[in-house]
């Protein structure tokens, strides 16, 4: 059996974005982005992050509206390798009459009912009720506090996860 997908969001678990502008968690190193020309986007990483990833069982996939440029500038700060991404295409920031976040029905897709975990820090819900009723698989939907991004207790609750729905 294949293990878990484990989707990963970048602004909120890995950029703890909210965080007060002049104090950068603890740990955590500050790179300097321009996905677009004018605009330059403060990011804060923190590099055990990738290590510790990496250490929990799961096949890694980028589920954030950076998607393939996360690889160019997330990664290799926090010691990720290349990884696959999904492609929200025409959905991306498309607002749902019911309430469901514009990526959960593309991630659904995109596990095909593998068991997964997915770690944002805007879900609801709306988004764990559609889980429920259109992923077969085992899911969890784990919510991160975009103002100190993943922490000990996260790790410990994708372990216990990935625990659970590996043979």
């Amino acid at each position: 059996m294949d293990r878990p997908l484990l989707f990963l969001d970048v602004d909120g678990p890995l950029n703890p974005w909210a965080a007060q502008p002049e104090r950068r968690p603890e740990g955590y190193t500050t790179i300097r982005v321009a996905l677009h020309p004018g605009r330059t986007l403060r990011v804060w990483l923190h590099p055990g992050h990738g290590p510790a990833l990496l250490a929990l069982g799961y096949d890694l996939c980028w589920a954030s509206t950076w998607m393939d440029a996360a690889n160019r500038w997330i990664g290799p700060v926090i010691g990720l390798p290349e990884l696959p991404y999904v492609d929200f295409g025409a959905g991306l920031f498309a607002l749902r009459p019911d309430g469901v976040h514009w990526k959960t029905e593309a991630i659904v897709a995109y596990a095909r009912g593998r068991p997964f975990a997915w770690v944002d820090d805007e879900q609801s819900p709306a988004d764990e009720a559609y889980v429920a009723a259109h992923h077969p698989g085992p899911a969890l939907l784990h919510q991160v506090d975009p103002r100190i991004g993943l922490r000990r207790g996260d790790f410990a609750a994708l372990t216990e996860f990935a625990a659970s729905v590996t043979p």
